[in-house]
């Protein structure tokens, strides 16, 4: 079996300290994602056999449950700080810091790869799904995720509340690709050399107990509170609060309803 060759093209260096700034505050989102893994197995299937791939692992939530299924788990992050978070929850686990453009197990791996929400941080997305196949046994399900419509996502409103404190946009950098759109996965999925399979969406929320976790929970995300940094961190979490008020539960608490759009794929 062969291992894959660098590319060059890497995001690592450039995402894993942000992603990796507050590991502990990070899983208080990330904890709450079940209903997204769960609906990737319900389509996939999870035996005890298995072992699987989480690309993007984070604070090891998806592999928790892939663990208490009875398979074997496998991550790969960016960030060291949530590896190590991550191996404290698992420690039988295989968990690994690296390039998802360059993973570092050999071919024909896995019979589960999956990346929630992690995909679209490569520099070329594309090259990161190649890989995903690449590792992939043959004919096992590659799972991508992405946000799905923008008007059906909540935090959506985060993009507003923090652009004034992120450095500005270079004015030649191309628009973000719509992920969720039509075929958009699907042609990147056949470019990368899978098999796509299906299509589908699924919508749950975030629920926050109160403004204080909500603050540290969003300042967590993509390194918000590191880029905006120590001077302006708690104009940001004020900002935050304020801006999300609309989302304020009479007890206190928030919910911020998201849309997610996956395609599964095959190897």
């Amino acid at each position: 079996m062969s291992t894959a060759s660098a590319t060059g093209t890497g995001s690592a260096s450039r995402w894993g300290p942000l992603w990796g700034a507050r590991p502990t505050d990070w899983a208080l989102s990330e904890d709450m994602q079940r209903p997204t893994y769960e609906a990737a197995l319900e389509r996939t299937g999870l035996q005890p056999s298995w072992r699987v791939l989480d690309i993007g692992c984070g604070s090891g939530a998806f592999l928790r449950l892939v663990a208490d299924g009875g398979a074997k788990p496998c991550g790969l992050d960016a960030s060291a700080a949530l590896i190590g978070f991550a191996q404290g929850r698992l420690p039988q686990a295989d968990l690994r810091v690296g390039e998802m453009e360059e993973l570092p197990w050999e071919d024909d791996s896995f019979d589960l790869v999956t990346g929630f929400n992690s995909f679209f941080f490569a520099n070329d997305m594309a090259a990161a799904l190649r890989e995903a196949g690449r590792v992939a046994k043959p004919r096992a399900a590659v799972v991508i995720q992405v946000w799905g419509a923008h008007e059906h996502c909540d935090l959506e409103a985060m993009k507003q509340i923090a652009r004034p404190f992120l450095p500005p946009r270079p004015p030649d950098a191309p628009p973000d690709p719509e992920l969720s759109q039509p075929g958009v996965l699907h042609e990147l999925a056949v470019q990368a050399g899978l098999t796509p399979q299906s299509e589908f969406d699924a919508a749950w929320a975030y629920i926050y107990p109160d403004a204080e976790t909500l603050g540290r929970a969003m300042l967590a995300v993509a390194g918000l509170a590191a880029i905006a940094g120590a001077e302006r961190e708690h104009e940001l979490e004020n900002a935050i609060v304020d801006g999300l008020a609309p989302y304020r539960n009479r007890d206190g608490s928030y919910q911020l309803s998201n849309e997610y759009h996956y395609l599964l794929a095959l190897a």
